[in-house]
């Protein structure tokens, strides 16, 4: 159920296999030692039709995606784990690859793919339908009817093996493997793959990686947008300690006639910071109100864990902002003359 589905390498090759690299008449026929470092190693393999990349690495909305096909084989194990799904019957709920089986009476072909590229990449949601580019008489219709959670399928669509040979005859082979081998084996296995299967311009990576380089830009995107929220919140602390300091010397001559009447410094200071003090309250509890609103959605998704302590110490330093703001224009409105501020009373 992890983003890797289990399995800690993934190969891809430039020319198609044909041969299924799980039978030993298989394996000998491209030059694979049946048993040894092999012996307890299984693949799943996807055929492969080219398109553009519908990971947080394309920086274009791909109007031409990847498609890999998945055997009846992979749909069966039920891994990965899924956000959400379209799933109408229990057996599609518990496993959400059966929904690439179905048959709809429009003839679109249902097709899984991961959570992030289908909000942020492709901008679309479950149930819609993206039309490839081709002929127009006999378009190519795909469906969505789930996504993974956070998964190595980032970059492609997935559907089914049967509506995939049908519909792309021309890309035969398989060129995209999943790799269920014992994780102390991976280095051996990677070195002997990459050698055996040379002719074939076959690539081994760790899924581990992948999903990495996967996090690390989406991470960088979130750096940005948090380093970009930092400096507004800045910028409107300071604004908001410029209104308290201006609000407190427009109100000189009040104070002035106040401390006339012989109201004491000590007298101003708390009045001035019991208005603001409610003012304040008022408006970051109003504000943190409508945020988590505006959140909800994925904090309830995510499992709704907050950084409370953080966020109690962010609204306490606006907080303590506005209260220094206020005593420091109450002091110097203190310090100002008596008499001009009466005359002007």
């Amino acid at each position: 159920r992890s983003g890797g589905g289990g399995y800690p390498l993934l190969l891809e090759s430039l020319l198609p296999i044909v041969h299924d690299l799980n039978d030993p008449t298989g394996r000998d026929a491209i030059n694979l030692p049946v048993g040894g470092a092999l012996g307890a190693v299984t693949f799943d393999r996807f055929r492969v039709r080219p398109g553009d990349d519908t990971s947080c690495l394309n920086l274009y909305q791909p109007k031409n995606p990847r498609i890999l096909s998945a055997t009846q084989e992979f749909i069966g194990a039920g891994r990965f784990a899924f956000q959400a799904s379209l799933a109408e019957t229990p057996e599609e709920a518990r496993n959400p690859w059966l929904l690439l089986n179905r048959v709809f009476a429009d003839g679109a072909i249902p097709v899984i793919t991961d959570a992030n590229s289908m909000t942020y990449v492709l901008h679309m949601t479950l149930g819609d339908d993206l039309v490839l580019p081709g002929s127009s008489e006999q378009p190519v219709r795909l469906r969505l009817v789930a996504a993974l959670s956070d998964s190595i399928f980032q970059g492609e669509l997935i559907m089914a093996e049967a509506p995939f040979v049908r519909t792309f005859p021309d890309w035969e082979g398989y060129r995209f493997f999943l790799v269920d081998a014992p994780l102390r084996q991976t280095g051996e296995l990677t070195e002997l793959l990459e050698s055996r299967l040379s002719d074939f311009g076959v690539d081994v990576s760790s899924s581990a990686e992948r999903l990495a380089g996967f996090h690390r830009v989406e991470y960088t995107y979130l750096s940005t947008f948090q380093m970009l929220g930092g400096l507004g919140l800045v910028l409107g602390t300071l604004g908001l300690g410029a209104v308290l300091l201006r609000n407190v010397l427009e109100r000189r001559r009040e104070l002035a006639l106040l401390r006339a009447l012989g109201y004491r410094g000590s007298d101003f200071l708390t009045m001035v910071m019991a208005e603001n003090i409610l003012l304040l309250s008022c408006g970051l509890i109003v504000g943190a109100a409508c945020a988590l609103l505006a959140i909800a959605p994925m904090f309830l998704a995510r499992g709704g864990r907050l950084p409370a302590a953080t966020l109690g110490l962010l609204l306490l330093g606006v907080l303590s902002t506005g209260l220094l703001a206020s005593l420091g224009a109450t002091a110097a409105a203190l310090r100002s003359p008596l008499l001009p501020a009466l005359r002007t009373e």
